[in-house]
C-alpha cells in the first residue's frame, strides 16, 4: 500500500505515507475495530434478547402474542431508523473520515443502550415508558447505520489484497459475537441472582454494562489513526462534495447498490436472524425448553459457529467472494425447513408426539384470530388466542358452528368462558393435558442438546457462507470517495428491513396460521430473490476499486 499511513498515532504529523503497516499494527486495527463491532451489535441485540422481559416491563398487554408483537416491533424500529444513520454517518465518514465517524456511533449506541436500562416500567410511568424506549431504539438504530460500515471500511482499507476477506471476516464474525455477548451476560448475572431480584431490576444491568463497554472500545479505538485509503484520498483532493447524491450518479453504481441491498445484504442477513433470534425464540416458544437452557443451546452454537465466518471470509480470498455466498443460498433453500425440523425432533419429543398422535382442528363461523387486538372478535378468535399463547399447532377449518376437536374427539366447550380468559386457559389447559400433551418447560437429554447444537451449527454455516466475505466484497464493489455512503445505505436498508422486521413478520404469520415453522417461509422467499439478484448481478470478481485508490 504505497499510501498507507502510520496505523497507531497520537500525532498526525507522525504518518509515514510510504510505510505498509506491521503485523503488530494490523492486529490493532482488527481488534478494535472488531472489539467496537462485537460491543455495538452487544448493545442493540440485548433487546432482542430480553425480549419476553421487555415486554413484560414495557408493553404488558392482555393479549399474550400482542405483546410480544409489540416488543419485535420495538425491535424493528431500531432497524427501521438504521438506513437513515447510513445516510447520516454515511455522509460524514465520506467527509470527515472513518474513524472519527465510528468514534461518533458507538459512544451515541452506548448512552441510548444504558438509557433503556434506566427508564422506569409503564407500571410506574405508563405509556411514557414504552414511548422512550422506542426513541432509544430510534438512536441506536441510527447508531447502528453508521459503525458496520465505518468498522469494515476501515479493516478493508488497511488490509493487502490477498488477505482481505480473511481481514474482514472478523468484523463479520463480531456482529454475531454481539449477539454470543448478550447471551453470556444475561446468563452471567442469572446466576449470580436470584429469580425475583432478576425479574425485578437484575434485567436491567445487561443494559447499564454498555457504559463499561464504551469506556473500553473508545479507549481502544482513540489509538487508532485514519484509513490510509482516505489519507491518499483527502491529500489528493479527491473527496466527493455530497457522498448521498454521487452514490447515485456515479457511473454503475445504481446497479451495484442494488445488488447490494436485494442480492448481499437482504439474503445474509434473514439468514443469520433465523439461526439465532428465530431458532431462540422457537425454542423458548413453541418447544418449551426452560429459557436459561435455551439461551445456553444458542449461545454455545453461535459461539462455535463463529468460525464459519472466519473460514469463509478467509476462503473467498482464493476463490472468489461471489461462489460461498451463491453456495450459501442454494444450501439455505435446500436445508432450512429440514435443519428446523431437525431441532423440533430433539427439543421436545413428547410434545412433537403429542401433537401427532393428538393433532388440534378447531372450526368455526368466521374464525380468524386478530394478533393486534387486545380482545377477539367472536368467540372463535378468543379460543385460537389461547392456542396461540400456548404455542401449540392446530389446523383450521370452516363450518356452521364452533368446534374444538383434539385428537379426534369433540370437546364440549360450554364449561368454556367466553369472558374470562384466564378461566378459558385453565380449562384449554386441562383438555389439552388430558390429550397428552406436555405444556410445563422442559430441559433436552445430553444427547438432544448434542443433536439440537448440531442443527444449529448447521444453520451458522450456511450464516458464515453467506455473511463472512461480504464486507471485503461491499468494500470492493464502490469507488473510494462514495465507499462509506454506497456500502452502508444498501446494507442498512437491506438489514434494516428485510431481517429487523424478520422476527415480528415471522410471528404474524405462526400467530395467523397455527404452524410453529410457517414463519421460515419468509426467510426462504428472501433468500430465493437474494440467490436470482446475486446470481444475476453480482460479478464472479468485483471491480476492485479499492485497490485502485493503494
Amino acid at each position: 500500500m504505497a499510501s498507507d499511513a502510520a496505523i497507531v498515532s497520537g500525532n498526525e504529523s507522525d504518518r509515514s505515507p510510504a510505510r505498509e503497516p506491521t503485523k503488530k499494527e494490523i492486529r490493532l486495527v482488527i481488534a478494535a475495530s472488531s472489539a467496537g463491532t462485537i460491543f455495538e451489535w452487544y448493545d442493540f441485540f440485548i433487546y432482542g434478547t430480553l425480549a419476553a422481559i421487555i415486554g413484560q416491563a414495557f408493553f404488558p398487554s392482555g393479549n399474550e402474542t400482542l405483546q410480544i408483537l409489540m416488543v419485535w416491533a420495538g425491535f424493528a424500529v431500531g432497524f427501521g431508523f438504521r438506513p437513515l444513520g447510513a445516510i447520516l454517518f454515511g455522509y460524514l465518514g465520506d467527509k470527515l473520515g472513518r474513524k472519527y465517524t465510528f468514534l461518533v456511533t458507538v459512544t451515541l449506541m452506548g448512552i441510548a443502550t444504558a438509557g433503556v436500562g434506566l427508564t422506569p416500567s409503564a407500571a410506574s410511568i405508563g405509556i411514557a415508558a414504552p414511548i422512550i424506549v422506542i426513541l432509544l431504539r430510534v438512536l441506536q438504530g441510527l447508531a447502528l447505520g453508521g459503525e458496520y460500515g465505518g468498522a469494515a471500511i476501515y479493516v478493508a482499507e488497511h488490509a493487502p489484497k490477498e488477505k482481505r476477506g480473511f481481514y474482514t471476516s472478523f468484523i463479520q464474525a463480531s456482529v454475531a459475537g454481539g449477539f454470543v455477548l448478550s447471551l453470556i451476560v444475561v446468563l452471567s448475572c442469572k446466576l449470580f441472582m436470584s429469580d425475583a431480584v432478576w425479574n425485578d431490576w437484575g434485567w436491567r444491568v445487561p443494559f447499564l454494562l454498555s457504559i463499561f463497554l464504551l469506556a473500553i472500545s473508545l479507549w481502544m479505538r482513540l489509538k487508532l489513526s485514519e484509513s490510509p485509503v482516505f489519507t491518499a484520498m483527502k491529500e489528493a483532493g479527491e473527496m466527493a462534495n455530497n457522498p448521498f447524491v454521487e452514490s447515485f450518479t456515479y457511473p454503475g453504481n445504481k446497479k451495484r447498490i442494488f445488488v447490494a441491498l436485494f442480492g448481499l445484504a437482504a439474503g445474509l442477513t434473514v439468514i443469520w436472524y433465523t439461526a439465532m433470534f428465530s431458532s431462540l425464540a422457537y425454542l423458548k416458544g413453541p418447544m418449551r425448553i426452560e429459557s436459561t437452557a435455551a439461551e445456553i443451546i444458542v449461545g454455545a452454537s453461535a459461539f462455535f459457529g463463529l468460525i464459519f465466518f472466519i473460514m469463509f471470509g478467509k476462503l473467498s480470498d482464493r476463490i472468489g467472494r461471489k461462489k460461498p455466498v451463491v453456495w450459501g443460498y442454494i444450501l439455505t433453500l435446500i436445508l432450512l425447513f429440514p435443519l428446523f425440523w431437525m431441532v423440533g425432533s430433539f427439543a421436545n419429543p413428547d410434545l412433537q408426539e403429542a401433537s401427532k398422535a393428538a393433532p388440534i382442528t378447531v372450526s368455526g363461523p368466521g374464525c380468524d384470530f386478530n394478533p393486534f387486538a387486545e380482545e377477539q372478535a367472536n368467540d372463535c378468535g378468543k379460543l385460537l388466542a389461547s392456542l396461540t399463547a400456548k404455542h401449540v399447532p392446530y389446523t383450521l377449518e370452516s363450518s356452521d358452528e364452533l368446534r374444538l376437536d383434539i385428537g379426534g374427539v369433540t370437546e364440549d366447550l360450554s364449561g368454556y368462558s367466553w369472558t374470562d380468559s384466564k378461566q378459558r386457559d385453565e380449562t384449554l389447559s386441562t383438555s389439552l393435558s388430558n390429550a397428552g400433551y406436555p405444556l410445563g418447560t422442559v430441559i433436552p437429554s445430553a444427547f438432544n442438546i448434542v443433536m439440537i447444537v448440531a442443527a444449529l451449527l448447521g444453520l451458522s454455516l450456511l450464516a458464515g457462507m453467506t455473511f463472512g466475505p461480504t464486507a471485503a466484497l461491499l468494500s470492493e464493489l464502490f469507488p473510494p470517495s462514495i465507499r462509506y455512503s454506497s456500502m452502508s445505505i444498501p446494507y442498512h436498508f437491506g438489514t434494516g428491513y428485510f431481517g429487523g422486521f424478520l422476527p415480528f413478520i415471522a410471528s404474524f404469520i405462526i400467530a395467523k396460521t397455527g404452524a410453529p415453522f410457517s414463519g421460515l417461509w419468509y426467510t426462504w422467499g428472501v433468500v430465493l430473490m437474494a440467490l436470482l439478484v446475486t446470481w444475476w448481478g453480482l460479478p464472479n470478481d468485483p471491480e476492485a476499486a479499492l485497490d485502485e485508490a493503494k
